[in-house]
């Protein structure tokens, strides 16, 4: 800019909030440190496993709610305890001889022990030692995975000597913990290291840096979790027919078409975050920071049925995160002529806003089209990645602003002086001008930009910095 004789400090922001990086170019964390190894917690339902989990990490990531059954997958959260990382998965209730949908819980879990280095069972020492637990304990016997025992709601010295007790399950001591106040949660993490090898059983070839990072939302019951099963060929998270049935994120290393992949399989937003309520309100927050978290969103939309005010929502919630963006029309094996009329109305009317965004008709249920996801993450990410070198971008912006002129405002007509992408991760760009530029203007730009170099499956930001008038000198 001082080769065109502009100074920045003439500059200020025509927008309030324009988007324009204050620091560093936003690059999410890496994530390439070495596998850790795998701590699996499980037990009967309502022991108190989540709170115990929250307390062993250090913050409130589980959802927690008094009612039996609220966690139904298998989560994974990364844990540090006197400087070792290890990887500590929570579970739904354990119940070995369940039915119906708290049997596909039970699957998860002892899914979760086959996985795992090392396994916690959970009992609630206020209670003792159920049947249950005993079922839970026989079958941990004959793991070959080295098993502790925690025996939770120990809030005072009077409940302290009743673990001893539980010594007849057979797993050894038990180590008596409070997960609500803390009390003895350092000495079970000791134990835990102890039991934890310095590595995983197995190390997924990755590649370097990690990989990438997908955000699968959608609102309820439109498939995400039958998509994540699919695409990762094991059952990964529960599938029912009861929506809602994801409570907590559920990560997921898939290999997709010879690429690993961190899928992140999300509650369906049912309600405003602030309109929600218990489990409902604490897992709309973590779907939220799982897209925020995510470089990319996949967002599954029933194609069966009209696009709804939630699909909006959503995709208005990873467009706002800027995120690549990836529509994947589910249930397509439903989808006769009549709808197949109806939906391009609805996507001319509904989401022309995301006309940019990658999409895929896909059918998890009969793996339809399943292979296009893959390619589509890959355009949508190499677009949010992707920079404009300065030079071009003023050559071709000169060219556009030469054929069509910004429209005049209060008589006179804003020239561009300059323009720069700020950064990546969406591409962001900022204009220097002499005067405030319409916003039908900037939506112009941003279309005659995505023609001319593609972004596509990723927001595009325009911010304009108008320069101050020079006061006179006296």
């Amino acid at each position: 800019m001082a080769a065109l004789g502009l100074d920045p400090g003439e500059f200020v922001s025509a927008d309030e909030d324009d988007g324009y990086p204050s620091g560093a170019d936003g690059d999410p964390e890496s994530g390439g440190l070495l596998p850790a190894p795998v701590l699996a917690v499980v037990g009967r339902p309502n022991v108190g496993k989540s709170t115990l989990v929250n307390r062993l990490i250090g913050r409130r990531e589980a959802v927690v709610q008094d009612i039996p059954g609220v966690t139904r997958d298998r989560i994974a959260y990364d844990a540090l305890w006197n400087g070792r990382r290890f990887t500590l998965v929570d579970t739904g209730g354990w119940e070995p001889d369940a039915t119906g949908l708290q049997a596909a819980v039970a699957a998860q879990a002892e899914m979760a022990i086959q996985t795992a280095d090392a396994v916690l069972l959970v009992v609630d020492a206020s209670v003792g030692a159920t049947a249950t637990d005993e079922a839970v304990a026989r079958v941990l016997r004959r793991s070959d995975r080295p098993v502790l025992l925690a025996a939770t709601k120990v809030d005072d010295d009077r409940l302290t000597s009743d673990t001893a007790a539980l010594w007849r399950l057979g797993l050894g001591e038990p180590h008596p913990v409070s997960g609500l106040h803390g009390r003895g949660s350092g000495d079970l993490l000791d134990a835990v290291l102890d039991a934890l090898p310095e590595s995983p059983r197995d190390l997924p070839g990755t590649g370097v840096g990690g990989p990438r990072r997908v955000a699968l939302v959608g609102k309820p019951n439109v498939g995400k979790s039958s998509l994540l099963n699919r695409v990762s060929g094991e059952v990964r998270s529960v599938v029912h027919d009861v929506a809602g049935t994801t409570v907590d994120p559920v990560d997921s290393l898939v290999d997709l078409d010879g690429e690993v992949w961190r899928f992140v399989d999300t509650a369906g937003l049912r309600k405003r975050v602030h309109m929600a309520s218990g489990m409902e309100y604490y897992a709309s927050l973590r779907t939220r920071a799982a897209i925020e978290a995510a470089e990319v969103a996949v967002v599954l939309i029933d194609a069966s049925e009209p696009i709804a005010e939630q699909d909006q929502r959503v995709i208005g919630m990873a467009e706002e995160a800027g995120r690549a963006l990836v529509l994947v029309f589910n249930k397509w094996d439903l989808v006769d002529e009549d709808r197949r009329l109806a939906m391009k109305r609805e996507l001319e009317r509904d989401l022309v806003r995301v006309q940019w965004a990658e999409r895929v008709n896909v059918s998890a249920l009969t793996g339809r089209s399943v292979a296009k996801i893959a390619p589509a993450l890959r355009t949508a990410l190499a677009s949010w990645d992707r920079r404009i070198p300065t030079g071009r971008l003023n050559g071709w912006l000169a060219e556009v602003i030469a054929a069509t002129p910004p429209p005049v405002r209060s008589g006179k007509q804003p020239k561009v002086l300059f323009a720069t992408q700020a950064q990546t991760r969406p591409p962001t760009f900022v204009l220097f001008t002499s005067g405030f530029l319409e916003a039908g203007y900037r939506r112009f730009l941003e279309r005659r930009l995505r023609e001319e170099f593609g972004f596509t499956g990723s927001p595009v930001r325009i911010s304009v910095r108008v320069r101050e008038k020079r006061g006179r000198k006296s």
